[in-house]
């Protein structure tokens, strides 16, 4: 009687931790996929307009200007102390550059300080001598802005956080439906068969058309 009792208790311990599994595996499945809708959403789409290029290509948009800051800011014999914060928050509000500051560099004659964001990008060119300085901007439009958002290329640290998010929460979805499929006895033999399918696909698309 005791051992039958034992394990007739082990079964019911097995069941609760069965059930209990099956709960939290579809409960993260739902609310994880709701709430990563919107960043699958994204990278999905930015994927066809990067592998597509040619017909989601994005135009490149370059502009010029001329303008003209105090020659003191830059024509310093000590170059150390030349501010930079001066002359970057000038552009930002007489020229309008967006984005972070990706470079600034002094030189014998000039001054050059470059600005980079997604789809975007400004280089400044300042005479030394005169403070007299031209900017040419460009522009990649909408989809240069969103297929760089999807690369990670000049979005700084924030997205940097917001990409691996994304893949945590797609990594999350992902095992959680696997943990979903072991509780469905109807669905789960075909559901692993059609699993397997898929990477049998891929790994045949790399060995004959890639390799």
């Amino acid at each position: 009687m005791p051992e039958k009792e034992s394990t007739k208790q082990r079964s019911q311990t097995y069941l609760t931790w069965r059930r209990r599994i099956a709960m939290s595996s579809r409960w993260l499945h739902i609310y994880v996929s709701m709430i990563s809708f919107a960043i699958v959403f994204f990278f999905a789409v930015t994927g066809l307009t990067l592998n597509h290029a040619d017909k989601f290509g994005s135009e490149l948009h370059s502009s010029q200007e001329k303008g003209k800051m105090d020659a003191a800011w830059v024509n310093l014999s000590d170059t150390s102390k030349i501010n930079k914060l001066i002359i970057v928050e000038y552009l930002r509000n007489k020229n309008s550059v967006k984005a972070s500051m990706s470079d600034f560099r002094i030189d014998d004659s000039q001054v050059s300080v470059s600005f980079k964001g997604p789809g975007y990008a400004a280089d400044i060119f300042i005479n030394r001598t005169n403070g007299e300085y031209e900017v040419t901007k460009t522009s990649a439009g909408f989809v240069g802005f969103i297929n760089d958002l999807h690369k990670g290329r000049d979005t700084g640290k924030a997205w940097s956080v917001v990409i691996d998010v994304a893949a945590i929460l797609m990594t999350l979805v992902s095992l959680t439906g696997i943990c979903l499929m072991l509780f469905i006895k109807r669905k789960r033999v075909n559901g692993f068969i059609i699993a397997a399918l898929g990477l049998l696909i891929a790994w045949l698309v790399y060995m004959i058309w890639i390799k």
